[in-house]
């Protein structure tokens, strides 16, 4: 049919266009690739949910994870000071003990002190009596010479 004439009205027309569309007659080409291909199929509902129930989990599982991480850091943390605290708490403790040592020989040593106070088993001196030197520069010759009758001191105990 010619489409030019005036014989041929506007719902002939439409009906020619409608039976020669391409969905009665598609065009049939030879594919460029060949073989098996994965086929994006339309989702379902029930596919949308899960995958949106998983997305949701897999973001809480993430944040818990965070937390755990920064939860640990603080606990290492805290452990850590707590040694240090441990390790001056026992210096301290062994200062202690050696101070308390050392006052209680300084107690010992002022007790012993107000002891003999006490009983007067000590006595300072009333006066003090001066003596002159003597000459010890005269020497006695006598007891530089050493005879036979007198080397034997040592066995008797001299």
């Amino acid at each position: 049919m010619n489409f030019n004439s005036a014989n041929v009205t506007i719902e002939d027309r439409e009906t020619l266009y409608k039976h020669n569309s391409y969905v009665d007659t598609p065009i049939e080409e030879n594919p460029v690739i060949e073989g098996s291909f994965y086929q994006a199929k339309p989702m379902t509902v029930r596919e949308m949910v899960t995958r949106r129930i998983n997305k949701s989990l897999c973001f809480c599982l993430s944040i818990a994870i965070m937390v755990t991480f920064v939860s640990y850091y603080m606990a290492m943390k805290c452990e850590a000071k707590l040694n240090t605290l441990d390790n001056e708490i026992v210096r301290l403790n062994e200062e202690n003990q050696y101070l308390q040592a050392e006052l209680d020989r300084y107690k010992s040593f002022n007790n012993v002190d107000t002891r003999i106070g006490e009983f007067n088993l000590l006595q300072k001196a009333d006066k003090v009596i001066e003596v002159t030197a003597l000459n010890t520069d005269k020497k006695n010759n006598s007891n530089n010479i050493k005879t036979a009758s007198n080397g034997f001191n040592w066995t008797i105990g001299y």
